[in-house]
C-alpha cells in the first residue's frame, strides 16, 4: 500500500522491524539514483543452500528460465487488483504465456465475477480460486506447472487481520505451492514503507519477504514501489469545484517520487528477465525529482489554472484521534482496526516514501531509484479532463 493525498484517502498495498544490517544491505542494494530504461548489471550469485528436504539443492535462477517469452509460463496472484491488471497485461504484451489466478468474485468490492475477469484478460489463461487455501491453489492454479510466480496481493483494508491474512499467509501459501512444483523465480510486488515498520500490515509483508529470502530453492525479487498516481488524486476533483488543497503540517513533512501503473508493471516485467535484479530488495520510485505535499498541491493549482488555497492541519490533530481510538480499542475487539487506520493516515502525514539512509536515519530522494517516463504533472493534467475513472480505491479509501 501506498501513501495517499496529504488528506489520506487510501490505506495501505508486517513481525519486528528489519535488523539494521540487514535493512542496510536491502538498501544499499539500489542506491543508486537510474532513469529508463534499467541498467543491467552483474549476474547475482547463486550460492548453494539447504531447502526443506534433507539434500542441499542450487537455488535455482533466472538463467534457468526458457530463453523465448513465450515459452515462459507465468503465473499471476492478485491480478485483479489496481497493479495486478497491469502487470498482467504488460506480461501480456512482452509475450509470456500468462495465467492469471484470481477470485470468482474479485476486484473492488467483488463487483468482477468469472465472465469479467476472463474479459478483463483476453490474451492470459484465467483460473479460479482462493489464495487463502493451499489446496485450491494446488488444484486451481498448479493443476500445470510454472516458471515464474509474480504476487501482486495486497490486502484490501490494511486492517490487522486482513494484513496477517493477505500480505503474509495467502503470499505465503502461494509461495510454499511454487516451491512445492519447482517454479524457478518469484516476483513479489511489497512496499517501500515496510523499511519503517510501525504498522501491522508493514510486519506482515516483512515477514514474508523475509521467508522468500530465505527460502534457498528459488530465486528471487522483491519490488518496494513508492507512491502510486491514485494515491495522489483523492484531492483533484474537490479542487476544481472550488475547494482548498489540504495538507498537514506546513505540507513538507514527506515527500515522495510517485511511479505510474504501467511503469511499475513494466519494472516488475523486467524482474524475470534482468539478473541484475535478482536476488535483490528494490526499492523504486518514478521518473523526476521528489515532490512534498506542498509541490503536489502547487502543481494542481497550476494545472487548473487556478489560485492557489491550503488548508493546514497541524499533525498533532491526528495523535489526538490515534489516542482516543487506542484508548477504545482497548476495550472493543471491534474498534482495534479504526486505531490501525487512524496509524496509517498518520504515518503517510509524517513519513517520506523514499529509500531511508540507515546511517542517517533520514530519508533521501538522491538514494531512491527512478524508473520509467510517466509523470505526475501528466496524470494530474489528464485526470482533470477526464476524471478519475479507473482509479477507484474501494474498500482502501478512507473518505467516501
Amino acid at each position: 500500500r501506498h501513501p495517499p493525498s496529504p488528506l489520506p484517502r487510501a490505506l495501505p498495498n508486517e513481525r519486528t522491524p528489519t535488523p539494521p544490517t540487514r535493512m542496510a544491505a536491502a538498501l544499499s542494494s539500489r542506491a543508486t539514483l537510474r532513469a529508463a530504461p534499467v541498467v543491467r548489471g552483474a549476474k547475482a550469485s547463486k550460492a548453494a543452500r539447504p531447502t526443506r528436504s534433507a539434500n542441499l539443492t542450487t537455488r535455482a535462477a533466472i538463467a534457468d528460465l526458457p530463453k523465448e517469452n513465450k515459452d515462459t509460463k507465468v503465473l499471476v496472484v492478485g491480478g485483479t487488483g489496481y497493479i495486478g491488471k497491469f502487470v498482467v497485461r504488460e506480461l501480456c504484451a512482452q509475450g509470456y504465456d500468462v495465467t492469471a489466478f484470481v477470485r470468482e468474485k474479485s476486484g473492488i468490492g467483488g463487483k468482477t465475477d468469472a465472465a469479467g475477469a476472463t474479459s478483463m484478460f483476453p490474451d492470459a489463461t484465467v483460473k479460479f480460486g482462493a489464495v487463502g487455501s493451499v489446496d485450491s491453489i494446488r488444484a486451481g492454479a498448479f493443476d500445470s506447472d510454472y516458471d515464474v510466480v509474480v504476487s501482486c496481493l495486497a490486502s484490501r483494508t490494511g486492517g490487522i487481520k486482513d494484513s496477517w491474512d493477505v500480505d503474509y499467509q495467502a503470499t505465503k501459501n502461494v509461495l510454499d505451492v511454487a516451491r512445492e512444483k519447482g517454479a524457478k523465480h518469484f516476483v513479489l510486488l511489497s512496499a517501500i514503507c515496510v523499511q519503517k515498520p510501525l504498522l501491522t500490515f508493514q510486519a506482515a509483508k516483512l515477514k514474508f519477504e523475509e521467508e522468500l529470502q530465505s527460502a534457498g530453492d528459488i530465486s528471487y525479487s522483491i519490488v518496494r514501489p513508492t507512491a502510486f498516481f491514485k494515491s495522489l488524486a483523492g484531492q483533484v476533483e474537490s479542487v476544481q469545484k472550488g475547494g482548498p488543497y489540504v495538507m498537514f503540517g506546513d505540507g513538507q513533512l514527506a515527500s515522495c517520487k510517485p511511479i505510474s501503473e504501467r511503469d511499475l508493471a513494466k519494472y516488475m516485467a523486467e524482474c524475470i528477465r534482468d539478473d541484475s535484479l535478482e536476488n535483490k530488495v528494490l526499492p523504486i520510485g518514478g521518473p523526476g525529482e521528489a515532490m512534498s505535499a506542498l509541490e503536489q498541491g502547487t502543481m494542481l493549482f497550476d494545472i487548473l489554472g487556478m489560485e492557489p488555497k491550503f488548508v493546514k492541519v497541524p499533525i498533532e490533530v491526528m495523535d489526538g484521534v490515534i489516542k482516543i481510538l487506542d484508548t477504545f480499542a482497548g476495550f472493543f475487539a471491534n474498534m482495534r482496526d479504526a486505531a490501525e487506520f487512524g496509524k496509517i493516515g498518520r504515518y503517510y502525514a509524517a513519513e517520506s516514501m523514499l529509500v531511508l539512509d540507515d546511517a542517517t536515519g533520514e530519508y533521501d530522494a538522491s538514494k531512491t531509484p527512478s524508473y520509467g517516463t510517466d509523470t505526475l504533472e501528466a496524470f494530474f493534467k489528464k485526470v482533470s479532463v477526464e476524471g478519475l475513472a479507473g482509479q477507484e480505491l474501494g474498500d482502501q479509501a478512507v473518505f467516501k
